[in-house]
């Protein structure tokens, strides 16, 4: 029996605007590996299908690989797959449970704490609170250096990049070089979505890739895009324009993003 007066914890993370959640995500990736379907996970859990999808999104975007792989299906929805990465981080995540747990009792036994592994920057990833409804990890590539601001290339996935300017004060501060990992934050209204051939334009990022998702609310709608190697974007548009656009799910569409609206993260 366990003693009701024992300490004890659990890792707590928040996604923007929610309540704090960790062990939840965490069951949502098991349930996605066992089911093979983000809709059926969702069922399991209890959770909405938007809840479900705005969360594997966001675990394959702060990531290095993704977690979850989906394939469109039809009438009877897509396949999802859980990826060898997120097998690793739903054991690492266990292991940190573990971890926690033990040294809790050191604590209350009146022990030292043992100092913490390597797995912080992992869970920095899993754990990281933004406003901006794109958080995209990767590893800066390049610093192209100004008078007064720096490019700044961050690749996000084999062929994948964004570019970012940022005054050369950030970069300093920052520590922004070839090989350090950062995250880009892009805001969904600074997303501007084209289709068809030959756009010609003066935004610096244009990533081709496909609707994922669109939902249509009273003024504006939000269309998530499968990138390349699992990677998504969700841009947040006026409903006329999607209908003008006449945007579904599977339909080619470029992202087009302004080089100073994407902000640099490091840990």
């Amino acid at each position: 029996m366990s003693d009701p007066h024992a300490l004890t914890a659990a890792l707590s993370l928040r996604r923007e605007g929610g309540a704090r959640v960790g062990a939840e995500r965490i069951a949502l990736l098991e349930a996605v590996g066992e089911l093979g379907s983000i809709t059926a996970a969702a069922k399991r859990l209890d959770l909405s299908y938007k809840g479900a999808w705005d969360a594997v999104q966001a675990l394959n975007n702060l990531f290095e690989a993704p977690l979850i792989m989906t394939q469109a299906g039809g009438a009877k929805g897509g396949v999802a797959t859980l990826t060898p990465r997120g097998r690793a981080v739903i054991a690492a995540f266990h292991r940190v449970e573990t971890e926690l747990a033990a040294a809790l009792g050191r604590l209350e036994a009146g022990l030292d704490l043992a100092p913490d592994d390597d797995l912080g920057t992992m869970f920095w990833s899993l754990g990281m609170r933004t406003s901006a409804r794109n958080a995209l990890r990767g590893t800066v590539t390049a610093v192209t250096e100004g008078a007064v601001s720096c490019e700044v290339t961050l690749t996000i996935a084999p062929g994948l990049e964004i570019v970012a300017v940022v005054t050369r004060d950030s970069v300093a501060q920052l520590g922004l070089a070839a090989g350090r990992p950062a995250i880009a934050l892009i805001k969904a209204t600074f997303v501007t979505l084209a289709v068809g051939e030959g756009i010609r334009t003066s935004a610096r990022n244009q990533l081709a890739g496909h609707v994922a998702h669109r939902e249509d609310g009273a003024v504006n709608s939000e269309i998530s895009l499968d990138l390349a190697d699992g990677k998504c974007l969700t841009a947040t548009i006026t409903r006329e324009s999607a209908q003008a656009l006449d945007l579904k799910p599977g339909d080619p569409v470029t992202a087009l993003i302004k080089a100073p609206h994407v902000i640099l993260a490091v840990e």
